[in-house]
């Protein structure tokens, strides 16, 4: 929507920081999200310093002209311009189109969710994700929920919405409970043989020594899957809370 920029832009730059020039980010040096390749399009020949020092004028012209519309957010309903708007911003605008796109064909709170699975699936998949995967998550769940938020303020009175926000709260905590207890089932049924295996291979002949060393290892990559899913979960229904929360404080 268009009236929505200067809302959404301030929800995203709350993720995006100020000053940043961290090594391990391929974006380089940042203010406020912005590149310093970026500023130098804005502004030819802007240094470093230049960057760290931008005008919250020109943070939003670039922030408008660079991802708002690019992605064409006037056009998009309430809380689908977040998710998308800001998946823009973190992955860029035609990979944030894309997720919308093919996200589209149920309510807007259900096309928020859709968007911001993709999205998530998609920084999982990335290398840095190791360094940077916990605050990504943690920000994704967050625009989710805020973006469920405004989809259903759209057409709802507050306390259904709130009703709803705390049903999405109550799902979250049960897929987190479920990949919780599932890793520690995986874990008991492969924990001893496997185990034993890896660590006193002369325990058993060298043909089941593989085997089960083979199992304990695939093991393990289920039970990090699992515990990775639960704690995204946990992340997810503390942003609906968080969400819900705030309409009882309105």
């Amino acid at each position: 929507m268009r009236e929505n920029f200067q809302k959404c832009l301030q929800v995203t730059l709350a993720y995006e920081g100020g000053w940043a020039d961290n090594p391990k980010d391929p974006g380089g040096a940042t203010m406020k999200g912005i590149t310093l390749a970026t500023y130098q399009r804005f502004l030819p020949g802007a240094t470093k310093t230049q960057l760290r020092n931008i005008s919250a004028e020109n943070v939003a012209k670039i922030y408008r002209q660079d991802y708002w519309q690019a992605v064409n957010a006037d056009t998009l309903a309430a809380g689908v311009d977040l998710a998308t708007f800001d998946g823009g911003v973190m992955s860029g605008p035609p990979r944030s189109k894309k997720w919308l796109l093919a996200s589209l064909g149920g309510s807007d709170d259900q096309t928020v969710k859709k968007i911001c699975a993709k999205r998530l699936g998609f920084v999982q998949s990335l290398k840095i994700w190791k360094t940077f995967g916990k605050g990504w998550a943690r920000r994704i769940a967050a625009i989710e929920a805020k973006g469920v938020a405004w989809a259903l303020a759209a057409t709802q009175p507050a306390a259904t919405v709130k009703a709803k926000l705390l049903e999405e709260e109550k799902g979250a905590k049960g897929r987190a409970g479920n990949n919780a207890v599932a890793a520690t089932g995986v874990s008991t049924a492969t924990g001893a043989g496997g185990s034993d295996a890896v660590v006193n291979p002369q325990h058993v002949d060298m043909i089941s020594g593989w085997a089960l060393a083979g199992v304990a290892v695939l093991a393990v990559g289920v039970i990090v899957l699992l515990v990775v899913r639960a704690k995204i979960h946990n992340q997810r229904a503390a942003a609906y809370a968080a969400e819900a929360e705030a309409i009882g404080a309105a």
